[in-house]
């Protein structure tokens, strides 16, 4: 798995830190490897993800990803980046827009749009992108920031 990150180091952002507007970022190279242990972990053997010859005759024309593997990029967004360790996943919304194939280079990105003291709530626009420019994924993570 290639990882480029905007930082080496867990973030640790406090509700303080953290401004609308605010963004984090890193790449992913999407491995038939990655498929295949997903696969194992999930149980979902579905031939899409899993089987080169059935994949081919798809319209597809070869395996994709499993968008829930996609959609575990943004535990790591949140967990490691923004906030970081004093994040507290609430929830996600997803929505799949396009498919993602092994090798691909995706982009995976969160972006403060909400922020609530009384909550201490923010809100995540959440984007995967492959290297082409594609949206995969977007959705809106909801964290509560640990104090």
């Amino acid at each position: 798995m290639v990882l480029t990150l905007t930082s080496e180091k867990l973030s640790e952002y406090k509700l303080d830190d953290i401004q609308i507007g605010q963004k984090k970022q890193f790449s992913v190279t999407v491995l038939g490897s990655m498929i295949d242990d997903f696969a194992k972990l999930s149980g979902d053997h579905s031939p899409i993800h899993v089987d080169e010859t059935y994949a081919n005759s798809t319209n597809f024309k070869k395996r994709i990803c499993h968008g829930m593997l996609l959609a575990s990029f943004f535990s790591r967004l949140v967990g490691m980046y923004l906030p970081g360790k004093n994040a507290l996943y609430f929830s996600q919304s997803l929505k799949f827009i396009s498919p993602c194939f092994i090798n691909d280079n995706i982009i995976i990105e969160g972006e403060v749009i909400e922020k609530s003291t009384s909550t201490r709530l923010i809100t995540l626009k959440t984007t995967i992108t492959n290297n082409t420019g594609n949206r995969l994924v977007d959705g809106e993570a909801k964290v509560l920031i640990r104090e």
